[in-house]
């Protein structure tokens, strides 16, 4: 499965990322702002986009906003990874489309099987 993981943290990327390369069933896209992971998701079609919310220039909820409005992204699923988990600010991600989110601080060990059963909810 190909992601794109979208954080301006550069520690959290590089923990999320070997999390998810050690997995062995992730191929993973890296981007450190919501402008660059637009960018990389229209021309690398990922199978599934892991965004942060707080970020500089445009936050993880633009971000998906503009995922959306695009065709060529409006399909790919998108899970939040962020400290913001209040309901209500969960609500607000699935309401522009998100198709889950997954708490910071995160377990390495489990971020795989989360994503997972976020992005194919059926399996």
């Amino acid at each position: 499965m190909r992601v794109l993981l979208v954080e301006d943290n550069p520690d959290i990327l590089k923990v999320a990322s070997l999390a998810l390369h050690l997995d062995g069933r992730f191929q993973v896209l890296q981007a450190s702002s919501g402008r660059q992971g637009l960018a990389l998701a229209r021309t690398e079609r990922p199978d599934l986009v892991v965004l942060d919310v707080v970020m500089p220039e445009m936050d993880g909820y633009e971000t998906l906003r503009r995922l959306k409005a695009d065709a060529t992204t409006a399909a790919i699923p998108v899970v939040f990874l962020t400290i913001h988990g209040t309901p209500e600010e969960r609500q607000q991600g699935l309401a522009l489309g998100a198709v889950g989110h997954v708490p910071k601080p995160f377990d390495p060990l489990q971020l795989p099987a989360q994503l997972l059963a976020l992005a194919h909810p059926s399996h």
